[in-house]
């Protein structure tokens, strides 16, 4: 056994229950409720921000933009440079990168400066994500680690469903720039809390590291990341045009309900997959695709009914509040200890490229073909996803699990 790997037996063992660390894991999964939050929380501050800057929406709109930028392009490069780094210092590094540049995003009354800031934002949220998986897994023993990662990516569903909407409601209260500062604070209680809390793990060392190409071509990496490509990609269409494909049925302006109806199915997702995740991963994958399926199919045939797209995106909730639990851990088995701080980063890359593909894919069709083709793309999406992870039974998706 390498020296790597038993470093983390070593803090694994010493006689202690087999449970899990729910202060240290909570502290992981804050540290992506403040990455997604500070991706998300602009698409509700748009006017405000445009306002405040005196520009316009489309230009305010780029703060999303630089972000998703910096979490593509650092994301791999970083998780390479950073390998061989104690894994605390570095997480603590990271989230000062949240602080100083949320600040800086607050207190900014020059455009290019805050698209600076929402740039560097984005670098520290793809380092964030290289590493969140890897972390929660090196606290736990073997058989519990699918339920430790769970755990880490909670917070991405809770920011994903009231992330916006609260930042809109305080941003309507207190203004934009105190919404910003606000997340600076969280940052600043996440350092706290890292400290008091989180345990240090050292990093690979430089005869254990693994290069890109060598976890890329391992069995089951690409399958698994074709099965990320396709399943996100189906699901950013629909999630970056829900206000327009909620038009023919009158529900346009009911987008946060339906977001709502989203978000917290998405969480009864994450709790399901906690629970069964150690033991029927692979199950829980095809499932989720096969019922995602059957949503497509409900907004195929009965598109423009309340009541078929309430339960349709009841379903697609379902389907997606676990999704990155299942595909990071099914990445981290079939890439071992000592590739998953590198095959996370190569994950985080093709997600960004999906939400990236969904928006112009989805706005291709909506321009070109209409909202009532979107079903069908998603169909033969899903089904492409589904076959592969199907067939992935010997690497990837491990028919035993």
């Amino acid at each position: 056994m390498s020296s790597f790997s038993s470093s983390t037996d070593v803090d694994q063992s010493a006689g202690s229950p087999a449970r899990l660390p729910w202060f240290a894991l909570l502290a992981l999964a804050m540290a992506g409720f403040i990455c997604i939050i500070t991706e998300t929380i602009p698409a509700g501050l748009l006017p405000l921000i445009g306002q405040g800057l005196d520009i316009t929406k489309a230009m305010a709109g780029q703060f999303v933009t630089l972000y998703a930028i910096g979490s593509l392009v650092a994301a791999i490069p970083f998780a390479m440079f950073t390998s061989g780094f104690r894994r605390r210092p570095l997480l603590l590094a990271i989230i000062v990168g949240f602080l100083i540049f949320n600040t800086i995003t607050a207190l900014s009354t020059s455009y290019a400066l805050s698209l600076i800031a929402r740039f560097f934002a984005g670098v520290a949220a793809g380092a964030a994500w290289g590493m969140i998986a890897g972390y929660a897994r090196r606290m736990v023993p073997d058989a519990l680690r699918g339920r430790a990662l769970a755990v880490a990516m909670v917070g991405t569903p809770i920011a994903l469903t009231f992330g916006v909407p609260i930042g809109t409601l305080l941003g309507d209260l207190v203004g934009w720039r105190a919404v910003f500062g606000l997340m600076s604070l969280l940052a600043l209680v996440l350092i706290a809390w890292i400290l008091w809390k989180v345990p240090d793990y050292p990093g690979q060392p430089s005869n254990q590291r693994m290069t890109v190409r060598q976890v890329f071509v391992l069995p089951g990496i690409r399958p698994i990341l074709m099965v990320v490509l396709t399943w996100m990609l189906a699901h950013n269409i629909l999630y970056t045009y829900i206000a327009p494909f909620l038009e023919p049925s009158g529900l346009a302006a009911r987008v946060d309900l339906m977001l709502l109806v989203f978000g917290l199915m998405a969480l009864v997702s994450i709790w399901i997959v906690g629970l069964l995740i150690d033991r029927m991963l692979r199950l829980l994958v095809l499932l989720s695709l096969l019922v995602f399926i059957v949503a497509s199919v409900a907004l195929w045939l009965g598109g423009t009914s309340v009541s078929v797209i309430l339960g349709a995106v009841a379903l697609w909730g379902l389907t997606f509040g676990g999704a990155a639990t299942l595909l990071q851990t099914a990445q981290a088995e079939a890439s071992g200890e000592e590739g998953v701080d590198i095959v996370m980063p190569i994950n985080t890359t093709v997600w960004n490229l999906a939400i990236a593909g969904g928006g112009i894919a989805g706005g291709a069709l909506l321009e070109f073909v209409g909202v009532q083709s979107f079903p069908g793309v998603l169909l033969i999406l899903l089904l492409l996803a589904f076959i592969i992870s199907w067939s992935a039974k010997k690497h990837g998706f491990l028919k035993n699990r």
